[in-house]
């Protein structure tokens, strides 16, 4: 697929001031600082599509991207962001749930996961939560080109293998670097091809 356009529609706290019809929505969620904004920017070929910043938790808002005009980027709010006040990770949480499970339109959930970690428990229960709650979701291990190839294989696989503590099968994965740009067109392929199911 070619993202021949690629248009900021709205930034909202509200679920229900998204926009309306029946456009296919694929949404992007992480921890804070695992390369969000530098991963759509690379997704969309926009530099400045998403705003990266050198703060990590800056997106606190459901940030909505049109593509090809036929279906949404949505860029969604970090979570365990743990400098913010405890007020503000309560309406952030309210913020990613209210979407995640009241938005019909929510195509799949693109996970992103930072590749040079170990499995982080905070990754492991939110995606706990989403197969409780029955979300269609998929895993994007970000930084690739941070780390060796050989490195990269271990950690994913330690990574699943943690999974398949709780699950018997795996979600669709792919292998991300903004920088070297890997994984764009298998990503971009995978989208494609729910789109045309749809």
């Amino acid at each position: 697929m070619e993202v021949q356009t690629a248009e900021f529609i709205i930034s909202n706290s509200d679920v229900n001031k998204c926009p309306v019809g029946n456009i296919p929505e694929y949404a992007f969620i992480g921890r804070s600082n695992v390369g969000k904004s530098s991963l759509i920017n690379m997704l969309t070929g926009r530099r400045k599509l998403a705003m990266t910043s050198a703060t990590p938790g800056k997106t606190l808002l459901i940030n909505h991207f049109l593509i090809n005009r036929k279906w949404y980027l949505v860029d969604l709010p970090g979570y365990g962001y743990a400098q913010r006040g405890k007020q503000q990770q309560k309406e952030i949480k309210k913020i990613i749930e209210d979407y995640i499970l009241e938005r019909e339109q929510m195509t799949n959930l693109f996970v992103l996961i930072d590749i040079r970690l170990e499995p982080q428990k905070i990754d492991v229960e939110f995606i706990e939560w989403l197969g409780e709650n029955g979300v269609p979701f998929s895993i994007i291990f970000t930084k690739a080109d941070k780390i060796s190839s050989s490195a990269r294989q271990g950690n994913v696989k330690r990574f699943l293998d943690t999974l398949r503590e709780q699950w018997e099968e795996l979600p669709p994965y792919f292998i991300s670097s903004s920088v070297s740009r890997d994984g764009r067109e298998e990503i971009l392929s995978f989208i494609d091809q729910i789109n045309k199911s749809l």
